[in-house]
């Protein structure tokens, strides 16, 4: 009896042996497969392509990614510290009207008392979107409808210079919300009550002037 038993212990044993192999078997022709697979579509991709040998390929192939990497410049950070309510941020250079004037971060009555004021919601002077400044018609802006397309503007401040170009003007209703819309290159807008003679107390309309950033080619 106890041999009976035995013998059959072993014929188990043996048995799941035979399906370990098995199983292993059939994973290893499988893997091969798949691996012959992968390098012949390697190969295609080798001598079809214009190169001479597989490592020639695999050196252009990493120029490319190279190259790639060298085109994705990161975002230029042209201000460390974002400017209170109130503070000089710089001055606005009108050559074509002989003018400088200060730029005062904020639109409040006291700030456009002191100059051009900055438009908190909009970036900063430089800055890729659309920066917009607001100034009285009868002191900083009392002559913004004389200038011309073409004409420049020069923006200092503590990120550097930077000279945008008149492109167009328009009058708006003083409602009008697409003077502080987003915009997808740099864009200086500037803003003023209108009409320019001020004999109107109460003014409906604005006076809308904007410029494109002078790009260094």
């Amino acid at each position: 009896m106890s041999k009976v038993k035995s013998s059959r212990g072993k014929f188990f044993i043996v048995t799941i042996l035979s399906l370990v192999l098995l199983v292993i078997g059939a994973v290893s022709i499988c893997w091969s497969l798949v691996n012959i697979r992968e390098q012949t579509r390697y190969s295609d991709d080798v001598y079809l392509s214009p190169y001479s040998s597989p490592a020639a390929y695999a050196v252009k192939q990493l120029e490319l990614m190279i190259d790639d990497t060298a085109r994705i410049e990161p975002d230029k950070i042209l201000y460390t510290k974002y400017p209170a309510e109130g503070d000089v941020i710089g001055s606005l250079l009108i050559p074509a009207l002989n003018q400088e004037l200060p730029i005062i971060q904020g639109t409040g009555e006291e700030e456009l008392k002191k100059g051009v004021g900055h438009f908190t919601q909009s970036v900063l002077p430089g800055e890729e979107d659309n920066c917009v400044f607001s100034g009285h018609r009868n002191t900083v802006f009392a002559k913004l409808g004389e200038l011309k397309i073409g004409d420049k503007l020069i923006v200092q401040t503590s990120a550097g210079t930077f000279t945008y170009e008149v492109d167009g003007t328009r009058i708006v209703d003083k409602d009008d919300k697409t003077v502080i819309v987003p915009m997808d290159n740099a864009v200086l807008t500037l803003t003023t009550c209108y009409p320019f003679n001020g004999l109107d107390l109460a003014p409906q309309e604005r006076y809308i002037l904007t410029a494109n950033l002078v790009v260094d080619k």
